[in-house]
């Protein structure tokens, strides 16, 4: 998520107030309206039949041997020994046959399992097809269930021994957000519900309960909202764009061919896009928070700085911002797709034919559409935020200076505060290097309150 501050955001206005409300609590009606519209209402009949049974069990002993060769192969090649054969027995704790041991082949072939004493299994039970009553084991995997359940606590201490309420917070976020992927987006796809439609919808339910509840019901937060949510519709428009531009059918990866098999009825182009958006919107959490918090602390260090000084200083932080987090978006999407570049590697075909291959342009158009709708969320949201914050300043101003102004004039020259123009020109004094600067700046009707520079209001 976006950057945490532990001091509380200044309140907003009470018309500013009013404004954001009447503007995101529309949003979250339609929102929750469209969930409710497209929310699956039958779960889809299964199309790959009963699944197999599964037990737990312990791997009590190994016996290996080298296969048998196999038979001359019909090309003339020889054929040879690959792997190891053998027999391992499991001490079954699930099933029919807990508490016995059961024997399983070794597990051979591309990606099998490598199994030693001690190591817990799942079997899977197969039933001969001709006669049910004879059964046979197989080692499917190793159970990970202990160490991910270890690796999900250590993650979950960490988090709240950093940021305490703010990372339990975190977590009941992240927790949200599973259950509407889980809930909501991957069912509504799998029920045939338009992919982008679903994703816009999911992606904005995720964003309405992860902001507010990480970092509370604030003017800030509301401005990171609509940042949010304005950059993913145009993220939206932008992936339709390119893909319609590109010709992208959504068949570019062997995981969708393989869904195509088993739900036919699923548009991969539209699950393209909502693979878009729904990867595009943790960093624009990110970005969007950060600029918000970046106004907001700007003009709480320097209430004096205009709105136009405010976009400008706070863009210059997004910009640095953006240039580190492109380059973490196509990391993160190298990182998943290494075998995919492995394979162009190995290619033997011209670089500028595998660039515009199917599988490899799909890439390109998601880091690409990603990025844009990333840079787009930083002058959307900081100016919002900017907005948001100087307003109602101007009023406040000129009331605090009509309070102060008669009480210095009738203390000076008594033994209460001196009068504003000697406490300004000693500030003056401090904050300045020369002298002639200061001359000049009187010279130009430039008061000290509205440099720049000027210190804290404490002073």
């Amino acid at each position: 998520m976006g950057s945490d501050h532990t001091r509380p955001a200044p309140s907003a206005t009470p018309g500013v107030r009013r404004i954001l409300v009447a503007t995101v609590v529309p949003l979250f009606v339609i929102t929750v309206v469209a969930a409710l519209v497209l929310w699956p209402r039958q779960g889809r009949e299964s199309t790959d039949g009963p699944a197999l049974p599964r037990y737990h069990g312990t791997v009590t002993r190994v016996v290996t041997e080298p296969c048998p060769p196999t038979p001359e192969a019909p090309d003339g090649d020889p054929g040879g020994s690959v792997g190891l054969c053998g027999t391992v027995t499991v001490a079954a704790e699930q099933g029919p046959d807990a508490g016995r041991q059961v024997e399983t082949p070794v597990p051979s072939g591309p990606g099998a399992p490598r199994v030693e004493v001690g190591d817990k299994v799942v079997l899977v039970e197969l039933t001969d097809p001709a006669d049910p009553a004879v059964k046979s084991y197989n080692i499917a995997e190793h159970q990970r269930g202990t160490p991910l359940v270890w690796l999900a606590v250590l993650f979950a201490v960490a988090i709240v021994a950093f940021g305490r309420w703010r990372g339990l917070a975190a977590l009941a976020g992240l927790v949200g957000s599973f259950a509407i992927l889980l809930g909501f987006v991957l069912p509504g796809i799998g029920a045939g519900q338009p992919p982008l439609l679903v994703a816009i919808v999911g992606a904005a339910l995720i964003m309405f309960v992860v902001l507010y509840l990480t970092h509370g019901i604030t003017a800030q937060t509301s401005v990171a909202v609509l940042g949010t949510l304005g950059s993913l519709v145009l993220t939206g428009v932008l992936g339709t764009v390119a893909t319609a531009a590109t010709h992208l059918t959504g068949f570019g990866s062997e995981d969708a061919t393989t869904l195509s098999m088993f739900q036919g009825d699923v548009d991969l182009h539209g699950l393209l896009l909502a693979g878009i958006i729904i990867g595009s919107l943790g960093v624009l959490d990110d970005v969007t928070v950060t600029q918000a918090a970046t106004v907001t602390e700007l003009a709480h260090a320097n209430p004096a700085l205009s709105r136009r000084q405010l976009y400008r200083a706070a863009t210059r932080v997004g910009r640095a911002h953006i240039a580190s987090t492109v380059n973490t978006i196509v990391l993160a999407y190298a990182g998943a797709s290494l075998p995919l570049l492995l394979l162009l590697v190995a290619d033997s075909r011209p670089v500028s034919q595998i660039l515009t291959s199917e599988f490899l342009a799909q890439e390109i158009v998601r880091s690409a559409v990603a990025t844009l709708g990333l840079i787009a969320a930083v002058p959307l949201t900081t100016g919002l935020a900017a907005l948001v914050t100087t307003a109602g300043r101007a009023a406040s101003n000129t009331t605090m200076a009509v309070i102060e102004m008669p009480a210095s004039l009738t203390t000076a020259g008594s033994a209460g505060r001196r009068p504003i123009t000697e406490r300004n020109m000693a500030l003056e004094a401090l904050s300045t290097g020369r002298a002639g600067d200061r001359v000049s700046d009187r010279a130009a009707g430039t008061s000290w309150e509205n440099l720049d520079h000027s210190p804290d209001p404490e002073w």
